[in-house]
C-alpha cells in the first residue's frame, strides 16, 4: 500500500450487480514459509507445499484469490518495497506456473508502532480491495495462521478460517473455537470446493 488512498467507505450489496467470488490469502505461513527473521529476498521465498496447486484448484474453479500481508520488515528497514515487488513477482509467476492466478497483492509496509489504517487487523487492505475490485468480502474465506488474520476477517464480516502452517499452531489459544482449522493451504481449500458455495 505505497499509494495511500483515502477510502471512506466501503462497498454496499447494492452497489454490487454480479459479485464475483474470492478468496483472501495472507502471504507468509500460508501461501510460503515464514521467517522470524522476515523474507527479505526472493530467494527466501519458498512455498508451502500443496499451496500453489490449491491456488490453481481456487482459479480453476472460477474463484479469484488476493493476498493481504503485513509487511513490516519495510518499516523496519530492512527490505526495500522494490525488493518486496520482486519477491511478490516470484511469488506471482511461480503461482501462474502452477496454473493459477493472483488477482490482487495488497500489503501494509509500515512499522507496528507507526498506528496507520491498514496493518492487520485494521482494514485498510480490505477497502483497497473491495474499492478496486468492485466486491463486498462479506461472506468470503479470509485464510491465515495468525489471531489478526482472524480478526481482520471478523471486522470484514468475512469468513475467518485459520491453517496451522507458520504460526497457526500457536495461535490456536488466542481463537475462537467456532474458527475453523486446517493442516495447511491445500486443505482449507479442498474443504471449500468440496463445499461447492465459495
Amino acid at each position: 500500500m505505497n499509494d495511500r488512498i483515502a477510502l471512506n467507505k466501503r462497498p454496499t450489496e447494492l452497489d454490487m450487480s454480479v459479485q464475483r467470488k474470492f478468496v483472501i490469502l495472507d502471504r507468509d505461513g500460508v501461501i510460503n514459509h515464514d521467517s522470524a527473521l522476515y523474507i527479505k529476498s526472493p530467494e527466501e521465498w519458498r512455498p508451502i507445499a500443496g499451496s500453489l496447486e490449491a491456488i490453481s484448484a481456487l482459479v480453476q474453479a472460477g474463484i479469484e484469490v488476493a493476498v493481504v500481508s503485513n509487511q513490516s520488515a519495510i518499516g523496519r528497514g530492512l527490505i526495500s518495497e522494490e525488493m518486496l515487488k520482486s519477491i511478490h513477482m516470484k511469488m506471482s509467476r511461480e503461482v501462474e506456473k502452477a496454473g493459477g492466478r493472483i488477482a490482487g497483492i495488497y500489503y501494509c509496509p509500515h512499522h507496528p508502532s507507526d498506528a496507520c489504517d491498514c496493518r492487520k487487523p485494521a482494514l485498510g487492505m480490505i477497502k483497497r480491495l473491495e474499492h478496486e475490485h468492485g466486491i463486498l468480502v462479506k461472506g468470503m474465506p479470509l485464510i491465515g495462521d495468525k489471531p489478526t488474520d482472524i480478526e481482520l476477517a471478523k471486522r470484514a464480516g468475512a469468513r475467518p478460517i485459520l491453517v496451522r502452517t507458520g504460526y497457526g499452531e500457536n495461535s490456536l489459544d488466542s481463537i475462537d473455537r467456532s474458527v475453523a482449522v486446517y493442516e495447511n493451504l491445500a486443505c482449507a481449500v479442498k474443504a471449500l470446493l468440496a463445499e461447492g458455495t465459495t
